[in-house]
């Protein structure tokens, strides 16, 4: 057999095997938006059922010995073809699900279903005592698996390397340093400049209806495709892309906050539109799938952050707000624009502004580095998180609700995920300092409600090219330097010095 024929085999196995796992995605995102709660156990048996036919797929001998053979073929010789990309993360996944028992990812697949529903009961109580058995099984799960799948230097980096390839603990720290060095001084002269912003203009009435006609039409014309996607509410937001032609995304409501609904929309459109600019041909192989959380997180944090709380964005929009929303009448462009950028630290992190997000990741981001080094237990976890966020933000949370219990990723046994929104925000600055490069004026174009420009430029640049470049080679592939904080610094200091006139 040639290797092109062997190629084509592997490549109908995993596309396949994507459809099989794409089944999944349906009954995650039934989990989180429509499920009853008493359907819990039999969604949680169905997901160990798929869980290990899906494992059995991913480790099969036969496909080990396709890679094995693929890999040595002239077809991965270029690593950056279309061939040579796929065959690369191929072999990857391969050797990390080889090194993990079936047994394991059955129960740790049973055991977070399960957990997701202990969560949400442990949230709405502020009870952390009703999840803790629930995260100790989890953490012993995660360890085993960092434990099976091998690392150098700490688990952390086994964990982390699934959602970041390439990346190490050590790296996000040195990342992160400057954010934690400079953080805390921009935003002291911020909140205590005598110039704050009137946030009650985003806290009075927003009937639900107007505000889901309102954020319909405005992530329509950023560029979802409603045709091949839907809005829907539900506890925490995300996105989920079922196949192609079916992504989803969903929101909150408040009746008496703004925020939420809007910026959250806006944020998980970011994500559905990387999503809906992966190529359809590639569907089921590396290449069409997103190459890392952080990449994947700096699309929506530029489209949430960089664009929908631009001044440039709420002077195309504000007089369309203003229609829908009678609360909105009579306030001026500056004053929106104002109260819309607020810096103000809080303990809700889908919620918190630009500046102080970063202090919540780098606070996960150190618990979990604790616990799995095992200097912290999962009983004095909400002590640990209310003794950091305190050193961070000023004041501890309030209850659990607000503090430890917040965040659904530990209940689906996400640990080595958070550092990627950060991450995401650093790519997302460097990002959009190389759109405008390229892209000329982006605030005359978002005044005149022209966002094709920009998401042209990320299909261009990044979605079409699924995994083919690793996430590191990507973002300097497109921006000319590796990563870095400054850009985000000094983003920082450009837009929120002068609005706050704090230097």
């Amino acid at each position: 057999m040639s290797s092109q024929e062997t190629y084509q085999k592997m490549l109908a196995h995993a596309q396949e095997t994507a459809t099989f796992g794409s089944m999944g995605a349906v009954l995650g995102w039934d989990q989180q938006v429509m499920m009853p709660p008493k359907g819990i156990q039999h969604r949680a048996n169905q997901f160990a059922a798929l869980s290990g036919f899906l494992h059995d797929r991913a480790t099969s001998p036969q496909v080990g010995e396709w890679l094995a053979e693929l890999s040595e073929s002239d077809l991965a010789k270029d690593p950056h073809s279309v061939e040579g990309a796929n065959i690369r993360e191929w072999k990857r996944s391969y050797d990390r699900a080889t090194k993990l028992p079936k047994e394991l990812v059955v129960e740790f697949a049973r055991v977070t279903s399960l957990a997701d529903h202990d969560w949400q009961q442990a949230r709405a109580e502020s009870n952390y005592a009703l999840f803790k058995p629930s995260l100790q099984k989890i953490l012993s799960l995660v360890r085993e698996v960092a434990d099976y799948i091998g690392y150098e230097g700490e688990r952390y980096n086994a964990l982390l390397d699934e959602y970041e390839p390439g990346m190490t603990a050590k790296e996000v720290e040195q990342l992160f340093a400057p954010l934690r060095e400079r953080t805390p001084a921009l935003v002291q002269k911020i909140v205590n400049s005598p110039k704050q912003p009137d946030t009650s203009i985003l806290h009075r009435h927003f009937p639900r209806e107007a505000q889901e006609r309102f954020v319909k039409m405005v992530v329509e014309m950023l560029g979802f495709d409603f045709e091949a996607g839907r809005l829907d509410p539900t506890t925490h937001p995300f996105a989920s892309r079922i196949a192609p032609g079916d992504t989803r995304i969903t929101t909150r409501y408040y009746e008496d906050f703004f925020n939420p609904a809007f910026f959250g929309s806006v944020h998980e459109v970011g994500h559905g539109l990387y999503e809906m600019g992966l190529l359809e041909e590639h569907f089921g192989t590396p290449m069409g799938e997103s190459v890392s959380l952080g990449i994947h997180e700096s699309q929506s944090r530029m489209w949430e952050n960089f664009v929908a709380r631009s001044r440039s964005f709420w002077e195309f929009f504000l007089p369309k707000a203003q229609d829908h929303f009678d609360a909105l009448k009579g306030v001026s462009l500056d004053d929106f624009v104002f109260a819309a950028n607020e810096v103000c630290p809080s303990t809700i992190r889908v919620e918190a502004d630009e500046i102080t997000y970063n202090l919540h990741i780098m606070l996960r981001f150190e618990l979990e580095l604790a616990m799995l080094r095992g200097d912290l237990e999962v009983d004095d976890l909400p002590d640990a998180w209310n003794e950091k966020f305190a050193h961070y933000m000023g004041f501890a949370p309030p209850n659990d609700a607000e503090g430890v219990l917040q965040d659904v990723h530990w209940s689906s046994g996400l640990i080595g995920y958070f550092p990627t929104y950060s991450l995401g925000n650093l790519y997302a600055a460097q990002l959009f300092e190389a759109a405008r490069r390229d892209l000329g004026d982006l605030d005359e174009q978002f005044r005149r409600g022209e966002f094709k420009p920009l998401l042209g430029w990320l299909r261009e640049n990044i979605h079409q090219h699924g995994s083919r470049y690793t996430p590191k080679e990507l973002a300097e592939r497109i921006t000319g330097k590796p990563v870095s904080a400054e850009p985000l610094l000094n983003y920082f200091e450009r837009k929120f010095l002068p609005l706050y006139s704090a230097g």
